[in-house]
């Protein structure tokens, strides 16, 4: 079939005395938000390219549609399609969700303390067939505290602009007039009068907080805080003893507050603590008192309380760690739990509030799992809660625990109709040394049948930014590949917060090759020790992982067989320059900001992907990205997959497939999930000539 061909137009670019030649920038057009909002305004050249290419990627998996099939059946048959939650428990209803087997979304249902009756509040797949959508993304869906209205957003575009409706439960009629071009969160007041939200700008940021009372015009809501940074994105939650509001504001590396009183008529947030670059705190009341998780003077954060907040004394509550990631707080009458992660391991606590002495809360003897914490109800005087956990091997489990007794029971345990024994898989947690003599820690997940004599192909996971750490929790799809004998391993490489906040640090601005390098270090590891050899690793990353995966591909191609890479952030010094565009000015302390310093500049433009593709041989590589995708633009991949092809010197694949309805997080719904994931499977299964 014929290689698609997108039409070069040279421009040149400069900036810092700085010249180079984008030969494929024409396709970013002036309105590209408008664009994602109405896709029939994309330019028709630019629209004709990506079809073709969506074609050539079609013709090429041909040959594998048999195994997307397959998988596809086999990654849902794992999956228990007539489920429900557990409930949980507020003042008059409880409230839990269920699946069935014939729907993609879900269904929320309650029913009155005491009673059997049970009743339907929302039905997904109704409301998408009621719109008649094909993109069909839930934001928000919450009842008010009278149990009268169900509050819910809705992005029919992927593109995250969502739009909000409040519904009389019992009379299914809208009660308010939608709410247009929000962020999507919902929070109702105590008393039920009002709902308050985030309005979004023309950049896509929500930097406005509005409350609009139940029932009135939406052009009177009422402006109660704004944002005068657009580095800086907000948001309004309700703490922990229903007594405040805490309005939000951050970027990815400062944050600042305010709050005021559930009962203010005329809501006046007051400052909490004057922000400070590089200072991220938040605030919570309990019982009388106010808990700051806080990095000031604490790296990997520290706990501090106080009586008050007009004139606060702040006292350690929590001390700091080396390297151990201070988590939040989760409050009982009696109890306080909370978390730690250390060498990218989560750990639970729970103090008693009457004698002040706290355990671990140990309940798998399994080294590598992911242990979780969830409230029974709304009333916090109980000593019961849910407990869970996972591992790579080992299926969700959720416990009943009683922090008195300390008795558990079984409540529910993931089911996989398909079938599952943990005992046929071998999780294993090493640490290699990167460049620079620093460990990584990866998470290497393997069927107990795959030879470890470097025979075996290996999927490389790798993030890697924004301090998102990659938790080493139980997956069904993974299995798929497992079971094929490819082993799966996750590199817990820098740019995450697994060894706390210093792990991030050595991650971003003008520390950013580490997280490229660790990676690369940790495909050298497994090759040396027989995990896996050369040409027989697959690289997989999306977003900024995305960006991993362009980096290395021109960095050490000779070590992938292939590359899998979603929704990529591979033309990171334009994005960087475009300071117009959603997430940019926002991430300046994460990644620079070229436009106005040179240093950052240098540094960006000396690894960017798009700026550094080289006439060389490349891995297969199939990459992935969606039309309406407001956070890493599709320009971004397509420029990259056109260029590729003018300079790779290879006859490796190279297919690039454009969700035409979808979004960031790619197509909707749990088919369309798994139809991803089957596809992206069956890519790897192709390169590795196992279909």
């Amino acid at each position: 079939m014929k290689i698609p061909y997108l039409k070069k137009k040279p421009e040149l670019k400069s900036c810092h005395n700085v010249a180079w030649e984008d030969n494929y920038s024409w396709i970013h057009q002036k309105d590209i938000l408008e664009v994602l909002k109405d896709s029939e305004k994309l330019d028709p050249e630019v629209r004709k390219y990506l079809e073709e290419e969506n074609a050539y990627t079609n013709f090429h998996l041909s040959d594998t549609k048999n195994i997307q099939e397959e998988l596809f059946n086999e990654i849902k048959g794992r999956i228990k399609l007539d489920d429900e939650s557990l409930p949980f428990k507020d003042f008059d209803y409880e409230y839990w969700t269920k699946t069935t087997a014939k729907g993609n979304y879900s269904i929320k249902l309650r029913k009155k303390i005491g009673s059997k009756k049970i009743e339907e509040i929302w039905n997904g797949d109704d409301e998408k067939e009621k719109l008649n959508v094909e993109y069909f993304g839930v934001g928000d869906l919450t009842v008010s505290f009278n149990d009268k209205y169900l509050g819910y957003s809705l992005d029919t575009k992927g593109s995250e602009y969502y739009t909000i409706y409040i519904r009389d439960i019992n009379t299914k009629k809208l009660i308010t007039e939608k709410i247009q071009e929000t962020s999507g969160a919902i929070t109702f007041s105590l008393n039920d009068e009002y709902i308050f939200y985030s309005k979004l700008d023309e950049n896509h940021r929500p930097r406005k907080i509005y409350r609009h009372k139940l029932g009135t015009d939406i052009n009177s809501d009422e402006l109660i805080f704004e944002e005068k940074s657009e580095a800086f994105t907000v948001s309004i939650d309700l703490s922990s003893d229903d007594k405040y509001f805490f309005i939000t504001t951050s970027d990815h590396n400062t944050s600042e507050q305010y709050y005021f009183n559930v009962n203010e008529k005329n809501p006046q947030p007051k400052l909490i603590k004057k922000r400070k670059k590089g200072i991220i705190y938040s605030v919570n009341s309990w019982d009388g008192k106010f808990y700051n998780q806080t990095n000031e003077n604490a790296e990997d954060f520290k706990i501090d309380i106080t009586d008050n907040l007009e004139k606060p004394t702040w006292k350690t509550f929590i001390a700091a760690k080396e390297e151990v990631l201070i988590g939040g707080l989760t409050f009982l009458n009696n109890w306080i739990i909370r978390s730690e992660t250390s060498d990218a391991l989560d750990k639970l606590f729970v103090r008693n509030i009457t004698t002040g002495l706290e355990e671990e809360l140990i309940f798998s003897d399994e080294n590598v799992y992911v242990p979780g914490v969830s409230l029974v109800q709304r009333d916090k005087n109980t000593d019961e809660i849910y407990l869970g956990y996972s591992s790579p091997k080992t299926q969700s489990r959720v416990y009943s625990y009683n922090l008195s007794s300390k008795k558990k029971k079984l409540v529910k345990e993931q089911e996989i109709p398909s079938g599952h024994n943990p005992e046929n898989y071998i999780v294993e947690r090493v640490d290699c040394k990167s460049h620079d003599g620093r460990m990584v820690p990866l998470t290497i997940t393997r069927h107990k049948d795959t030879k470890l004599d470097g025979s075996a192909n290996l999927l490389l996971y790798g993030y890697g930014s924004y301090g998102s750490s990659m938790s080493p929790s139980f997956s069904t799809t993974k299995l798929s590949l497992i079971n094929r004998d490819i082993i799966w391993v996750t590199a817990h490489i820098r740019g995450g917060m697994e060894r706390g906040m210093k792990w991030w640090k050595e991650g971003k601005l003008l520390n950013k090759k580490n997280t490229f390098e660790d990676y690369i270090a940790s495909a050298k590891y497994l090759i040396e020790n027989k995990y896996t050899s050369k040409k027989k690793i697959i690289g997989m990353g999306g977003s900024a992982g995305g960006l991993l995966m362009g980096v290395v591909a021109n960095q050490a191609p000779g070590l992938f067989l292939g590359i899998i890479m979603a929704v990529p952030f591979v033309d990171s010094l334009t994005t960087n320059l475009d300071h117009s565009l959603p997430l940019t000015v926002g991430e300046f302390d994460e990644f620079g900001n070229a436009k106005d310093n040179k240093d950052h500049f240098d540094y960006i433009y000396s690894y960017a992907p798009y700026n550094n593709i080289k006439k060389m041989d490349y891995p297969h590589m199939l990459i992935t990205t969606s039309l309406s995708d407001n956070r890493v633009l599709f320009d971004e991949p397509a420029k990259f997959t056109a260029k590729l092809r003018e300079y790779k010197t290879d006859n490796n694949l190279l297919l690039l497939k454009t969700e035409m309805n979808a979004g960031h997080g790619g197509k909707s719904g749990r088919d369309g999930a798994i139809e991803e994931i089957a596809l992206d499977y069956a890519f790897a299964l192709k390169i590795s000539e196992k279909i």
